[in-house]
């Protein structure tokens, strides 16, 4: 039942009180027209702000939701005028078109967040249909909503118009008095030669009402044709830059040889004017001029120094007043200028004297201290830069490396997996393959994060939002590193997001909390926070893998032994470590290093011995929707009937994926490389999944394998595999979009699990 049936809309919505015109107006307006929905389905959040403008005097009105929906209050509509009561469930972009991107930058502001106070705001409204000068407190602060997050914004608009108007007039009573004062006061302690005269200018615009004045000093050109600009007043400089000087004209003459005023109420009209090429009169695009007023100002000694000249694009501006005012002033500017230009020459001299003997003084006693800072920063950079590179080597080590070891991981891994079936019930050889492939494990794990220290991981970045990442990782945490440490998240609000691979920064961030839980044998406190940084040039100067810009900052904090000097200096080499042996690799440190390097960030480790470490990862900011992260089904492994071409250089690796594949029920072609592969494609045998190394010999490479395989075959799905995939179809760290890799070594249910995923996104592309 709306309020039009003679209800009072506080019946059937409570929160519409008191009973103005505005609730009722709410409570029989059609939202569900809006974004907003029925008033029935609003959250308690916006119906407590309803409440609270309509019993506010104040005019008030709320901003709901992105596009900003106007619901506001009784003293509001008085303010909107002819705009009500259309405003109502209005965007505000568009109820208010004239100041679009205004209100624009009020939604950006207040749903991030923030707030915005605006003094006697000056804008231009069309509130009875014709431009309206307004002027307006604005306090616009967000409104929060049941998830703790801005849903909007409440604006509290006063205008001030006729406060701001009133004090304007007493301004402009008292104006000409103080002008006169103020000017000749100035002038008389005045010894800045520009100053002088922009103080003359000034005061010559604002004694006469001109639109605009000018100083042109008597400095003919080499031509003897035109004068200087040297001050303008009431217009930007700009907009006489691209016209010539005046020249010595009938209209300019008068003044620069000291004649006498020239006054002219409509200077078009003047018989002087029009009379010189090559524009015979003002340029085109010159600052419309009707009314004219010229001045000389002359020294002490006769010369003319120059003149003033003030116009405005009415007629009739420049009374007989104004000539006796501009002549007064000019004298005191004549007696100020000459006493400015004799102190300038004065200064001059004692400055070029003074410079000389500061920088012999400045020479002397600090060459020796110069010397010293530039030995002391080149030294700072060469050691920098010798680090940076000794990283860079290792990480081109380690990935070569890792290449081999995967391989031949794989090659143990696959053929115990095929044992494994052979002695199916024989208890202890079961244990000891059980034991064997957890060995694999390991050093699958150490291979990972090698390549991770040497930034050439695979990375699949996603859209994340790291403080509820991190939130959800808290039990995991806690399981990690035992109930004798004490666990504190800190997340700043407004938190940025950042493209990074989920997986590497879970991984990352368990390998700092393990090393803190190591710091920590008697137990103590690790502290993890997320917040915004901004990193400026300063301080990519002092550290040189870091660039400057906006990131998402991770500090991870413990109250642990802390670290010296030397072993902080060696925190990120791989395999070093202070633990005992068998408490760890020393590669936890390398691999968050490598990780947050490859994904465009920077590592900071501040440590004291005797106080704890921080190790801050800066992860840069992108400025995307946070992504939806899907959990990888873990279903049954099962196998299938299809035609699988395996694409493998290494023979063993070769031979073990194709009896894995065949075990599995599939029907398996093999090819030693890219270009043996493609024959068989070429071939006509129907193919459904091409199986191929990332890394093969010859011209052929796997990426243009794959691309040619799908030109003959387009329904045919792919699956790279690779120890370490290089730039093939890896690029800035990142897999190229599209690509399936399977990282050797790999489980047989792995592989089984990728088969029927590829061949699942096939069906769906199909």
């Amino acid at each position: 039942m709306s309020a039009e049936d003679g209800v009072s809309p506080s019946i059937s919505q409570p929160f519409l009180r008191p009973d103005g015109e505005l609730a009722r107006l709410i409570a029989s307006h059609d939202w569900s027209s809006t974004p907003l929905g029925d008033i029935a389905s609003w959250p308690q959040s916006l119906k407590s702000t309803i409440s609270l403008i309509l019993h506010s005097p104040v005019p008030i009105v709320t901003l709901w939701g992105e596009r900003g929906i106007m619901i506001y209050n009784d003293a509001y509509s008085v303010f909107a005028g002819g705009r009500h009561p259309q405003l109502l469930g209005t965007e505000v972009r568009k109820g208010w078109p004239e100041v679009a991107d205004f209100n624009d930058n009020v939604m950006k502001v207040g749903l991030a967040g923030g707030t915005l106070a605006y003094t006697d705001q000056e804008l231009v409204l069309y509130r009875t249909g014709k431009p309206e000068r307004v002027w307006m407190n604005l306090d616009y602060s967000p409104l929060i909503n049941e998830m703790g997050v801005p849903a909007g914004v409440m604006a509290i608009v006063v205008e001030t118009t006729a406060k701001v108007r009133a004090e304007e007039a007493l301004r402009n009573e008292t104006r000409f008095l103080q002008i006169l004062n103020r000017t000749g006061a100035n002038m008389a302690a005045e010894l800045d030669l520009g100053k002088v005269v922009q103080l003359v200018t000034d005061a010559g615009v604002a004694l006469t009402g001109a639109q605009f004045g000018a100083f042109f000093y008597n400095v003919l050109s080499k031509e003897g044709e035109s004068y200087m600009l040297y001050a303008l007043s009431g217009v930007d400089r700009n907009t006489f830059s691209k016209f010539p000087m005046p020249r010595n004209t009938a209209v300019f003459e008068p003044t620069f040889k000291g004649e006498g005023v020239v006054r002219s109420d409509d200077i078009l009209d003047d018989p002087r004017y029009g009379n010189n090429g090559p524009y015979w009169g003002m340029p085109e695009g010159h600052l419309p001029v009707r009314s004219y007023l010229a001045v000389p100002v002359t020294s002490r000694s006769g010369e003319v120094l120059g003149g003033l000249f003030f116009g405005h694009g009415e007629t009739g501006k420049f009374l007989p007043d104004h000539e006796t005012l501009l002549v007064g002033i000019a004298g005191q500017a004549a007696t100020a200028i000459d006493n400015a230009r004799l102190f300038q020459a004065a200064e001059r001299e004692l400055s070029v004297r003074r410079q000389t003997e500061e920088a012999l003084q400045r020479l002397n006693t600090t060459l020796e201290q110069r010397v010293l800072e530039e030995i002391a920063e080149r030294s700072k950079a060469e050691e920098q830069l010798r680090q940076s590179q000794k990283m860079e080597a290792l990480g081109q080590l380690t990935g070569g490396v890792a290449h081999d070891f995967n391989n031949l991981l794989q090659i143990i891994s696959g053929n115990l997996q095929l044992l494994a079936k052979d002695i199916a019930g024989n208890a202890r050889g079961e244990r000891r393959i059980e034991n064997a492939l957890a060995g694999v494990s390991r050093g699958s794990k150490l291979a990972s994060q090698l390549l991770a220290f040497g930034r050439r991981q695979p990375l699949e970045p996603k859209v994340v939002n790291i403080g509820r990442f991190i939130a959800n990782m808290g039990d995991m945490l806690r399981r990690t590193i035992g109930e004798a440490i004490e666990i504190e998240i800190v997340r700043s609000g407004g938190l940025w997001n950042t493209l990074v691979d989920p997986t590497q920064i879970e991984n990352a961030l368990l390998n700092l909390a393990i090393n803190a839980r190591d710091a920590m044998p008697d137990g103590g406190k690790l502290t993890i926070e997320v917040g915004n940084a901004s990193l400026d040039e300063a301080y990519a100067r002092q550290n040189p893998e870091a660039e400057a810009g906006q990131f998402v900052l991770l500090a991870v904090t413990d109250t642990g032994t802390g670290m010296t000097p030397t072993v902080l200096a060696q925190a990120f080499e791989p395999f070093f470590s202070t633990k005992s042996v068998g408490r760890g690799t020393g590669l936890g440190l390398s691999m968050v290093y490598g990780f947050v390097r490859q994904s465009g960030g920077h590592v900071k480790i501040y440590s004291e011995v005797g106080e704890g470490t921080t190790v801050k990862l800066y992860l840069p900011r992108i400025q995307q929707n946070e992504d939806v992260l899907i959990e990888t089904d873990l279903g049954p492994t099962i196998g299938g009937s299809e035609t699988i071409l395996v694409a493998e250089d290494d023979e063993e690796v070769r031979t073990t994926v194709v009896e894995m594949l065949g075990d599995l029920g599939y029907r398996v072609l093999k090819a030693k490389d890219a270009a043996s592969a493609l024959s068989i494609i070429e071939s006509g045998v129907p193919i459904d999944v091409l199986f191929t190394d990332v890394v093969m010999p010859g011209p052929l490479g796997s990426p243009e394998l794959a691309r040619k395989a799908r030109q003959r075959l387009p329904q045919i799905a792919v699956l790279f595999t690779s120890g370490y995939t290089e730039n093939a179809i890896v690029h800035g760290g990142r897999l190229d979009p599209g690509v399936e890799l399977l990282s050797k070594p790999y489980q047989r249910e792995t592989l089984a699990r990728r088969i029927r995923h590829v061949l699942a996104a096939r069906r769906q592309r199909g």
